[in-house]
């Protein structure tokens, strides 16, 4: 008897029962790959539904009881930051990242934290042999750290290593993308393999309470291979970020049922591996000049999560020879720089229509809060008038459509920030007057977004 088959997209993981060109749930082109329906699974030691049957559960209140679920810190602050805490016994977390940006430099640096305080570590890996692996430990002074290595990428042989071994602290899959089930008449990778590997691995995780880590890779356009279901089925998504031109990497959390789901931890790539950085916000402004700053150049006061974190915005407005001048946006959205020139013309008088601008946050960060808005508004328009902005000053606020300036949250914590690392003034929304009556800075607040404007043309005047 023939195996029934099915055409499962590459993309979203929808199943379809014929061949199409474009899958109609996703509408990706060419993304139907033909696979065998998968077997069904038993777990051992469990009993065997009768059919239209089930057994009873046993309820608990909310209240009840047994001893709190303990975080294990793994002695990396930024990771145990963005986790929220530490690593929750029995979560599962999936990682991505660019290729070569540290996925695994870090993970195996937690894994070795883990075992040198006392936990069993286990890192299994399907892309590299463990004779790279111990290169990878030797140059980051790791070799004696007690961590079992093994070079798999069969999953029931891993199931297997670990209901055999003592119990697990920190489970480690770098990547899940090499791992096959038995069972599946797919390649490695494909959509039914990387979403019957996950389950699995999620089960045994729930079942042993073991830290579970995989790592995944990710598409072109920075999304993690695979169906979303892979992320819906894990506890924390956490992405890994940053220039591989540059030092600095970000580690963002994107969904956490353990923590906060917008902090950030920050790292320096060095020789010795991933280092911590306490700072970040003197790190990203390290190489800014702060006597003489040039025109384009603002310093938004920032928040990530509960991390303030100054950056400096650059902006670079020049003629255009073009019929459609170019915009182009490094480390902020594009829908909101154009949304800021769009203002800056309509509501302030100013002309961007012959210009091509260019927006660039240093240091490789990237920013989504909408309280950067003044500080691109500020660098964008210092750069058309030719005028500097004051080297010690800090920008925040959210524009309006109608040009006005809206506070944002956090304030106090921002302007701090600002003061402890010798900035003199800032430039708020008036509405967070009220906010930052304690702050000991030069405050100029605005109600709208040609007060600005008016001052810099001003300058200019002069």
């Amino acid at each position: 008897m023939a195996k029934p088959h099915a055409f499962v997209c590459q993309a979203c993981g929808a199943s379809q029962p014929r061949w199409a060109g474009r899958c109609p749930e996703c509408g990706g082109w060419n993304t139907l790959a033909e696979e065998a329906a998968p077997r069904a699974h038993h777990q051992p030691g469990m009993p065997r539904a009768k059919s239209g049957g089930g057994r009873a559960l046993a309820l608990e209140t909310l209240s009840g009881g047994g001893e709190p679920v303990r975080r294990r810190t793994t002695g990396i602050g930024e990771l145990d930051r963005v986790t929220g805490g530490g690593l929750v016994p029995g979560s599962a977390i999936l990682i991505g990242g660019e290729p070569g940006i540290g996925k695994s430099t870090l993970l195996l640096q937690a894994a070795a934290a883990i075992g040198a305080r006392g936990g069993a570590a286990y890192y299994f890996t399907g892309e590299e042999a463990t004779a790279q692996v111990r290169l990878r430990a030797a140059r980051l002074g790791l070799s004696e750290a007690p961590v079992h290595l093994a070079a798999e990428t069969n999953l029931a042989n891993i199931l297997a290593t670990l209901a055999a071994a003592p119990r697990a602290d920190l489970v480690v899959i770098d990547s899940v993308q090499t791992l096959w089930a038995e069972g599946l008449e797919a390649a490695p990778g494909t959509v039914s393999q990387v979403r019957m590997s996950t389950q699995l691995l999620v089960q045994h995780a729930k079942a042993s309470g073991a830290a579970l880590i995989i790592v995944g890779h990710v598409t072109k356009e920075g999304q993690i291979a695979g169906p979303k279901v892979i992320e819906h089925m894990v506890d924390t998504v956490l992405y890994f970020e940053g220039d591989r031109g540059r030092p600095f990497r970000i580690l963002r959390a994107i969904k956490n049922r353990f923590g906060p789901t917008d902090e950030i931890g920050v790292f320096e790539m060095a020789r010795q591996g991933l280092v911590e950085v306490e700072n970040p916000s003197a790190l990203f402004l390290g190489e800014r000049e702060r006597d003489a700053t040039p025109p384009g150049s603002a310093v938004f006061a920032g928040v990530e999560g509960t991390r303030p974190l100054l950056v400096e915005f650059q902006a670079l407005v020049a003629p255009s020879g073009l019929g459609t001048p170019r915009r182009a946006v490094v480390g902020w959205e594009a829908s909101r720089l154009a949304m800021t020139l769009a203002v800056l013309e309509s509501r302030c008088g100013l002309d961007f229509a012959h210009h091509d601008v260019y927006l660039n946050v240093a240091g490789g960060l990237r920013i989504s809060e909408p309280a950067a808005d003044l500080a691109a508004a500020a660098a964008l328009v210092s750069s058309l008038s030719g005028v500097a902005l004051a080297p010690l000053v800090v920008h925040f606020g959210e524009i309006s459509l109608s040009g006005s300036v809206r506070p944002c949250g956090h304030t106090t914590i921002r302007l701090k920030e600002a003061e402890k690392l010798g900035f003199k003034a800032a430039v708020i929304p008036a509405g967070a007057q009220r906010e930052a009556k304690s702050s000991k800075l030069a405050l100029t607040p605005l109600k709208r977004l040609d007060e600005l404007v008016r001052g810099l043309v001003a300058a200019t005047d002069r």
